[in-house]
């Protein structure tokens, strides 16, 4: 509401970048081996905190974050949009040259990323968020290969590079024959430590609180990290109804944070596959049961195994399904879980929501993990020092 004097009242706007100090270390001794670190994981599992974390550690003379998602729209928006938000020059102070076209702009974007230096004309680092996601520029003309062409220049530039993407599958196929320089590290779910160090980012959290309420966490989140911070979230917001199963379902219902995770999950990399219907109807049979080889699949989805392993390729293709032993599953437990929900006509009722969250509390939690019984907070204003997790997905 604005103020007596009209004017809208400022917010307090803050954000949680979730630190990983040894993922980080790693990161950083690639790049100190002169190697370009290429950071893989999952939506929501903190690749944008670890290159935003990054950014602060080197400094902002010597780094700058680009999100290529956001970016790449033309090659020609693109490159101005980096350069306008670049505290680099380039070196010898040169200029680029106006781009007449596509093809030009997307030459100049590589002329920037290897010849960009900081103030003191010393090499820079660029971290690069979703970097396959140049992909965009391949409609344009004479722009077919451009992620290949990116990958060539990055691994000759003097200029350090750290680049990230939520598709595995596809980062790996592109590496497959790019030089020795490219490192890939996986960014792994957060354990019952590091979620446990997190619930203590909380106002009013006790150590005593976080200590018993981190495992479950983590176990009912897989350790990802929006999940995390969002299941962390409510049980502050609970007050002394500490209880993280019951949390969760608030999460899952219709308007909860996490459904709202996985729907955009969800839609966003079916999407960036091909079959998006037949795709779906598979989600659906894994939804029922997993995990199933591709016999017991393409008789549950009434195809040949030929067109039904094609399926599963690009549901791989686009890391939803894993598969181990030739038998399929869901990449995100709970992921499975939003498809049993909501991957029918009609929303899930109460009695579909407790029904489904306490079986798979059940199948998470390992026995003999107790559940914190105990208030979350001591204070009853619920609130966190800095806010929420940043991730781009």
């Amino acid at each position: 509401m604005p103020g007596s004097d009209g004017a809208i009242p400022k917010r307090r706007i803050t954000t949680v970048i979730v630190h990983r100090p040894a993922l980080e270390r790693r990161v950083a001794a690639s790049l100190d081996a002169s190697r370009t670190p290429v950071v893989l994981g999952g939506c929501g599992c903190g690749r944008t905190s670890l290159l935003i974390r990054l950014s602060q550690l080197i400094g902002n003379e010597r780094s700058q974050y680009v999100d290529l998602a956001a970016a790449a729209t033309t090659p020609e928006r693109c490159l101005a949009s980096v350069i306008g938000s670049s505290p680099f020059s380039l070196k010898n102070g040169h200029a680029l040259a106006p781009a007449e076209s596509p093809r030009a702009a997307f030459e100049r974007l590589l002329t920037f990323f290897d010849d960009a230096v900081a103030a003191d004309g010393g090499p820079v680092t660029f971290l690069i968020d979703e970097v396959l996601d140049v992909r965009t520029f391949e409609s344009f003309p004479g722009l077919r290969h451009v992620q290949r062409e990116l990958v060539g220049r990055f691994a000759t530039s003097r200029n350090r590079f750290v680049l990230a993407s939520r598709f595995t599958a596809r980062a790996h196929r592109l590496l497959r024959d790019a030089p020795s320089r490219f490192e890939v590290v996986h960014v792994t779910p957060l354990d019952a430590q590091e979620v446990t160090s997190m619930a203590l980012l909380f106002e009013g959290a006790r150590p005593d609180w976080a200590a018993t309420t981190g495992p479950v966490v983590a176990a009912l989140t897989g350790g990802r990290a929006s999940y995390v911070h969002a299941l962390l979230t409510a049980l502050t917001q609970m007050g002394a109804a500490s209880d993280p199963v019951g949390a969760l379902a608030s999460l899952c219902a219709p308007d909860g944070r996490i459904t709202a995770l996985c729907h955009h999950c969800y839609e966003f990399r079916l999407q960036r596959a091909r079959g998006y219907g037949a795709l779906k109807a598979i989600l659906g049979v894994l939804a029922e049961l997993e995990p199933l080889n591709l016999t017991e699949i393409a008789q549950r989805l009434k195809r040949t195994p030929g067109s039904t392993k094609d399926y599963l390729s690009w549901l791989e293709d686009v890391d939803l399904i894993t598969s181990q032993r030739k038998r399929y599953s869901f990449d995100d437990p709970l992921l499975r879980l939003h498809v049993r929900l909501y991957g029918r006509p009609i929303p899930p009722t109460d009695d579909d929501l407790v029904r489904e969250i306490q079986a798979f509390a059940q199948s998470r939690l390992p026995r003999g993990l107790d559940l914190p019984a105990e208030p979350v907070m001591a204070a009853s204003e619920p609130a966190t020092r800095d806010g929420g997790i940043i991730d781009i997905d």
